[in-house]
């Protein structure tokens, strides 16, 4: 014989699956808001332009997100308070005495297991996918919920006030910083891998870096005399491993011009032997001056507005510094560019012990691109200028000196000029 069921048990059982609906709508919330949360921006951003329709939602969801946390936060509430009073009148129904704290022991461990922690490991394992997969419910859960959450934004948005926090500003998100992040984040044996690091942290780096930082200093620049005979400049220009060279007439700096190789090749095949009739001037073209505080970016975008690749960098006095070219920006970008007429100055040795002999001339920038080290380059562009400025002196041969870690030694210096150092980096661990 079938025994009819007595209204109470069947009270216990609604109350049952109902607890058990109330969990599983828990961990829907909670799940959706850790998918939601640790969801790729980039990788959204490409799924919408790719036409993904449940991409577009989760993007328009996080454009909003005081409506989406506090839909996502009252429906998580609302549901854990109804589970646990339900389990409460179950408890006591079963039990009697003791039947609250029982309650509350129960549906913490389930609520903790199976509604938060359990739901939210997923989410964050399978985060792209759980999102385009809740965005579409959570986008009617924010659209009915909005009139509570919005009561609820001015309630605590008047609370603020009353105790004179600031919750109307809307603080910009440095996606500079978080590029960089994910840049150094991007790591692994492979050296192509390395390189592609470099590459990237370089292109963030081009509006901080100045073309003092970068250029050829006047001291190695190939400069020709007007004053000399015609022949022996063009022998200077034969000889040059370089295509365009500043000119000058009576003194270093005064610039007249800049010559290029070909104009010059175009310019004696014209006069068909007779030097007499070529003048170097006319052919040069106008010198340009930049200052020395310009930065890569804005040189950069100046070179291929003016279509020109090289220009003259004075300082706030106007004297001569040094020349830039296209060529030394794209090389802060992609690494050394070298071709068969480049002059190949290493600059750095590395020794047997761990250390490296290196020319003073030789800048930081170039160091720490190369060895990944973090050596201060605001008040120093060399590593002759950056021992000065932290010795605060001019160091004798043979002296030592310690600081960020690295271990510097002066082994040559030619008069004033500190010509070549060894340095000793920190062991990797502290590097």
């Amino acid at each position: 014989m079938e025994t009819a069921t007595s209204p109470v048990e069947s009270i216990l059982l609604i109350n049952g699956i109902a607890i058990v609906i109330l969990l599983v709508l828990s961990a829907f919330f909670s799940g959706s808001e850790t998918a939601l949360t640790a969801a790729s921006r980039a990788r959204m951003h490409q799924l919408e332009s790719d036409g993904v329709g449940p991409a577009r939602t989760v993007n328009r969801l996080r454009d909003d997100k005081e409506s989406l946390i506090g839909a996502i936060l009252l429906g998580n509430n609302l549901v854990n308070i109804l589970a646990s009073a339900l389990a409460t009148t179950l408890f006591i129904t079963l039990v009697g005495d003791g039947a609250v704290p029982l309650a509350t022991l129960v549906m913490t461990l389930l609520v903790l297991i199976f509604a938060e922690v359990l739901p939210k490991t997923y989410a964050i394992h399978h985060a792209d996918r759980m999102a385009l997969t809740v965005a579409p419910v959570l986008r009617w859960v924010v659209l009915i919920l909005s009139p509570v959450t919005r009561g609820v934004t001015a309630i605590v948005r008047l609370v603020f006030r009353i105790f004179g926090a600031r919750s109307g500003e809307v603080t910009m998100t440095d996606y500079s910083d978080e590029l960089r992040g994910a840049i150094e984040l991007h790591r692994g044996p492979d050296a192509d891998v390395h390189h592609e690091r470099l590459m990237l942290r370089s292109i963030l780096d081009l509006a901080d870096v100045e073309v003092a930082e970068i250029m050829t200093h006047r001291r190695n620049v190939v400069t020709i005399n007007t004053t000399q005979s015609q022949q022996d400049m063009i022998d200077e220009v034969v000889q040059s491993p370089y295509t365009r060279l500043p000119i000058w007439r009576e003194e270093p700096d005064n610039i007249v011009g800049v010559l290029h190789a070909r104009d010059l090749l175009r310019a004696v095949n014209n006069c068909r032997g007779q030097l007499d009739r070529l003048s170097i001037e006319s052919i040069a073209a106008k010198p340009w001056f930049i200052p020395d505080t310009t930065t890569l970016l804005d040189q950069l975008q100046a070179f291929r507005t003016r279509r020109e690749h090289f220009a003259m960098v004075v300082d706030e006095y106007g004297s001569l510094q040094g020349v830039v070219t296209l060529e030394d920006i794209l090389e802060e970008i992609v690494g050394d560019i070298a071709d068969e007429h480049d002059i190949p100055v290493a600059g750095v040795r590395p020794q047997p012990n761990g250390s490296y002999i290196i020319d003073g001339t030789v800048t930081l920038r170039d160091l720490n691109r190369r060895f990944e080290w973090r050596l201060p380059d605001e008040e120093a562009s060399t590593l002759a200028g950056l021992v000065l400025h932290e010795a605060r002196r001019i160091p004798e041969v043979g002296q030592t000196y310690t600081f960020y870690g690295f271990r510097f030694e002066i082994l040559r210096r030619q008069r004033n000029q500190i010509t070549s150092i060894r340095v000793v980096p920190p062991p990797p661990a502290e590097d």
